[in-house]
């Protein structure tokens, strides 16, 4: 395994890809998204964490904070390696609703929104959605292998679930 074996991290609002049997993992997906992309053909994976919906950010700092412009993002990059969208699906983890937000405004539940952002810009760009783990309360580690195109999620008190 070129990586050693550890499997490459991708943090907040970050994309890693991965080939040749390597891993990539993502921990801490409470509200935010972690969306594994994958052409079974080229064996490459991308893993992106998204924390919001929309990319409303003058200047666009960090496309890959935004369901919409880190999804686009990891399908250029992987579009750069010889990936192609016919062949590119998908499976997403996280979206869960972490805290009470007390009124009816719509920042109340930011995971949910995230869910549907990140179904909605999958459809857009043409990316089957193979399997998902998404909302409910608890935070989730996402791992993702690029050999088999297995994502593993791991939750507090749960059995590991592959998907």
């Amino acid at each position: 395994m070129a990586n050693g074996g550890k499997p490459g991290v991708v943090g907040i609002a970050d994309m890693k890809l991965a080939q040749n049997g390597e891993r990539l993992i993502t921990y801490a997906l409470g509200s935010c998204i972690g969306i594994c992309l994958y052409d079974a053909r080229l064996k490459l994976a991308a893993l992106v964490h998204i924390m919001l919906p929309l990319n409303m950010e003058a200047g666009r700092k960090n496309p890959l904070k935004y369901a919409d412009t880190g999804i686009r993002e990891a399908l250029k990059a992987m579009e750069a390696k010889g990936a192609a969208r016919a062949h590119i699906t998908a499976k997403c983890a996280g979206g869960a609703k972490m805290f009470e937000v007390s009124g009816k405004g719509s920042l109340g539940n930011i995971g949910q929104r995230n869910i549907e952002s990140v179904r909605m810009v999958l459809r857009r760009e043409g990316i089957r959605l193979l399997a998902e783990d998404v909302g409910g309360t608890t935070a989730r580690t996402l791992s993702f292998d690029s050999a088999t195109g297995t994502a593993t999620i791991q939750s507090y008190g749960k059995p590991h679930k592959s998907i």
